[in-house]
């Protein structure tokens, strides 16, 4: 259903006793018994991949994975706890470190090899805790960097142009463009922001979105902006998300705010980067607005931009649902538009789940992360697991939980059913910081019903920061589709790029054993059809003569 508006209901009093079937030890049994008929039906799928669809939910560690299954089932009139997402149900699993030491890193599972999740770690180079950037670089471009800077080796420093020449790794998305494949980016932030600046850019500092954004020792230095780079650097065949402003010269009107001047253009070299876009490439289309992308026919462009903010785009909640496209429309476009290429597509697919918890608003966070599953869910529904690997992670977590002895049922927004040491009501959702901390009179203030359901309420914190900050436990990585096994373990988060890339043959690995037959395959239905056609033409030629 359309989410916009949707507030949680308060805890219905039918819900706080568990149904009469789950008091049974035979309706445990018997789930527990499918689960594990499941678990020994499950075979590796060993074949190549011929699509690859990345999901990243910025920001969605497990506590808000779990937060956002209850919140999805609460929005459809349940309980919520017993709710699936659609990414959990894909039967691999592994977690991402962000943090930790670096141990080497082996592909492939033998054979018997058990199957066991896998644990990613996301710290970087420089930091325990990690930022977008450096977790970009990790699971696109396939190593560890520093923080705060995009697609460069841990040689580079941030903020210093001339330590980024020399230093520059190339994404997955970049390598499966060579490959001949067609490659997107699907992001509800900028599209020069940090994870999906990542997939193209080359970069002393994640901040250099325009050319008025850098210092001029960079510029003079010989460093591009990142808004540059997203045009010249990668022949990039969609291209969806926010950052008109970045694109344009200085003062130029923006086409939904011609008359606010702060979402006026800002590129201070005069160049027209959407129209030099569009020049360059045949078949292209840009568009700004969700007018403009539903009237695009998916089989008329090659090339697709659509830029449909200034900056980020609007959390949902906020979203003009008849000016702006959601994630979920934004990624069938590119996925109907991408998978006409007989080699494949890789697609990128991103979600800003991370600004709602920066800004201490969980509602705003969590529907951001129910929308990221349904667009997971639609990706589903328009490909196969036969041909596509599918995965679904996070480049980091926050210090986000919820708790408080909640009885079943009971809102995900909601209060704590006992009140605190200070005789104050608590919501069960907190933050270990950020701009949620609060001291009234000398004391906290009580939190109370239905503020705490509004979608711009702050849940408290306990720490005052004018931006609540990430953590540094590891992320949860699930998958499915072809090698989708190869997710395993407790790894490092640069793993997650190797092991794309070895399903897709991809280099650094265009060459292992299997990708032959595997290149061979995704031309199959088109080779197989010339000798047909071949015999058609001759026969029609015959009949011409003898007729």
């Amino acid at each position: 259903g359309d989410p916009q508006g949707a507030q949680c209901p308060h805890t219905p009093p039918a819900l706080l006793s568990p149904p009469d079937s789950e008091k049974t030890p035979g309706y445990w049994n018997e789930g527990a018994r499918r689960s594990l008929e499941l678990a020994l039906a499950l075979q590796p799928a060993a074949r190549r991949a011929k699509n690859i669809i990345l999901f990243v939910g910025d920001g969605m560690g497990l506590p808000t994975m779990s937060a956002a299954r209850i919140y999805k089932g609460q929005l459809a009139g349940g309980s919520g706890e017993e709710t699936v997402l659609a990414m959990e149900t894909f039967p691999h699993m592994a977690l991402a470190k962000v943090s930790g030491a670096a141990p080497g890193v082996a592909l492939l599972p033998l054979p018997e090899t058990p199957l066991i999740p896998a644990c990613f770690q996301t710290y970087t180079i420089d930091r325990q805790v990690p930022d977008s950037a450096g977790t970009g670089t990790a699971y696109l471009c396939g190593v560890k960097a520093n923080a705060k800077t995009l697609g460069l080796s841990g040689a580079a420093v941030y903020g210093k142009c001339r330590t980024s020449f020399g230093n520059e790794v190339d994404s997955i998305l970049h390598r499966a463009r060579l490959a001949g494949k067609s490659v997107g980016i699907v992001t509800t932030t900028r599209v020069q922001h940090a994870s999906p600046g990542a997939a193209y850019a080359h970069s002393a500092s994640r901040s250099w979105y325009a050319d008025a954004n850098m210092p001029k020792e960079a510029l003079r230095d010989g460093c591009k902006d990142i808004a540059y780079q997203l045009v010249h650097n990668t022949d990039i065949n969609v291209i969806l998300g926010g950052g008109r402003m970045y694109m344009t010269p200085k003062r130029t009107p923006d086409p939904e705010y011609p008359e606010d001047p702060a979402q006026n253009g800002t590129r201070k070299d005069g160049v027209d980067l959407i129209a030099e876009w569009l020049s360059a490439k045949q078949g292209a289309r840009y568009v700004w607005d969700k007018k403009g992308l539903d009237a695009v026919e998916d089989d008329s462009v090659s090339h697709l931009m659509g830029l449909f903010e200034p900056k980020d785009m609007k959390y949902e909640l906020n979203r003009n649902t008849s000016t702006d496209p959601s994630i979920v429309e934004m990624t069938e476009k590119a996925i109907r538009i991408l998978r006409r290429n007989p080699n494949g597509f890789f697609l990128f697919v991103e979600d800003e789940i991370d600004h709602g918890h920066h800004s201490g608003r969980a509602k705003q966070a969590l529907m951001e992360a129910v929308m990221l599953d349904q667009a997971v869910a639609r990706a589903g529904e328009l490909t196969s697991p036969s041909d596509t690997l599918t995965v679904v992670t996070a480049d980091h977590s926050h210090v986000f939980t919820f708790g408080g002895n909640t009885l079943r049922g009971n809102s995900i927004l909601g209060l704590a059913p006992k009140k605190a040491k200070d005789k104050r009501a608590y919501t069960s959702i907190l933050y270990g910081n950020g701009p949620g901390y609060s001291i009234r009179d000398g004391a906290r203030p009580a939190a109370s019903l239905p503020a705490a359901e509004d979608k711009d309420y702050r849940q408290q914190a306990a720490v005052p920061l004018e931006s609540e900050t990430h953590s540094g436990e590891d992320v949860v990585v699930l998958a499915q589709g072809p090698m989708a096994h190869l997710f395993h373990g407790v790894q490092e988060q640069h793993y997650i790029a190797h092991a794309m890339a070895y399903a897709a043959c991809i280099e650094p690995y265009a060459t292992e054993p299997g990708c032959g037959a595997a290149r061979r395959a995704s031309h199959g239905t088109q080779c197989s059809l010339q000798p047909l056609l071949t015999l058609l033409a001759l026969c029609v030629a015959a009949h011409m003569v003898g007729g």
